[in-house]
């Protein structure tokens, strides 16, 4: 297993809201992370509706990941989620979501990513574009 893969599945994946909220990592790849939101009725507003704060949180995990996976991290290295733009398509109902994240450019420290998310079926749910700062080690 890469580093990177290692760090997007323990550090991003494993971190305590995706666990609480029960995110599993399913595919880390070069710049792309695949992640699932599996369907509770914890997760929802009313009825089976899924909640766009799980939505959203789904999204952010999954950026991070996408934005944390390449083999050019410097040990110790930080980062932060700058902001997303998220936009609801449909609604999420009583299914298992899924994060298809992407990076579309890494620069020296500013990643531009963007996410699908999509129900069982494969309909969207939602999309997002979302800017990402990985930094190098406080120490230098």
């Amino acid at each position: 297993m890469e580093a990177y893969e290692k760090i997007v599945r323990d550090a991003i994946a494993g971190a305590p809201l995706a666990r609480k909220l029960g995110i599993a990592c399913e595919k880390v790849a070069v710049d792309r992370v695949v992640m699932r939101l599996p369907w509770t009725p914890e997760h929802t507003t009313v009825g089976d509706l899924v909640h766009g704060g799980a939505i959203a949180a789904l999204v952010d995990v999954a950026a991070t990941g996408a934005c944390w996976a390449t083999p050019d991290l410097e040990p110790g290295a930080r980062g932060t989620t700058i902001g997303f733009s998220l936009s609801f398509l449909s609604a999420g109902r009583g299914v298992d979501l899924v994060a298809d994240a992407r990076v579309r450019r890494r620069g020296r420290e500013i990643c531009n990513g963007e996410v699908v998310v999509r129900d069982a079926k494969g309909g969207e749910v939602a999309q997002a574009i979302v800017t990402y700062k990985l930094s190098e080690p406080a120490s230098r």
